[in-house]
């Protein structure tokens, strides 16, 4: 005998568990576009590290969702815990009276920009609703030594990409301490 299922009209509803999922993931999301907003509107450089923090950190729960734990957690040590706290001491270190309006730019810069954010918007919403999303089986058990086995054979050129960013912010943040210091 065959079972019937039966799915509310409407979709599932907020108290089920795909529901409950949808609104996480929504959430999620509406973590990583505020910190992203926050990150690229303020005046205030501390408020742009804080909103990148929350940017990273929506970015982890994003991974968590993808049922990718450890990638979540190395989101947030390297990332949140290591890149904007370093940023954050380069401001801290940085001339807080250094106002040149080196950061000026063309008069169309803006809206070349918002033109070409919103075209990969668009773009990207386009094809994530036409495409035919397909799951794919789960591979292997996620045990620590296997992720382990993963990042020193097949994916050795990601581990050492993680190492290259944050190479990168460490220079980043002694040329802002630098330039900061030099002129005291």
């Amino acid at each position: 005998m065959q079972t019937l299922f039966c799915q509310p009209a409407g979709g599932p509803s907020l108290f089920s568990a795909e529901g409950f999922v949808g609104l996480v993931f929504l959430i999620t999301v509406g973590l990583i576009i505020a910190g992203a907003v926050v990150a690229t509107t303020s005046r205030r450089l501390v408020r742009c590290v804080a909103g990148l923090a929350l940017a990273f950190t929506g970015v982890a729960g994003l991974y968590y969702f993808l049922l990718s734990p450890f990638v979540a957690m190395m989101q947030m040590l390297i990332y949140v815990g290591a890149v904007s706290i370093l940023i954050a001491f380069a401001i801290m270190m940085a001339d807080p009276e250094d106002h040149t309006g080196r950061g000026r730019t063309g008069a169309l810069a803006s809206p070349i920009g918002a033109a070409v954010g919103a075209f990969l918007f668009v773009a990207l919403a386009y094809l994530g609703v036409k495409t035919e999303w397909q799951a794919f089986p789960r591979q292997g058990t996620g045990d620590m030594e296997a992720v382990g086995k993963a990042f020193l054979t097949t994916y050795s050129l990601v581990f050492e990409l993680i190492s290259i960013v944050l190479l990168l912010a460490i220079i980043g943040a002694l040329v802002l301490a630098r330039r900061g210091r030099s002129r005291a």
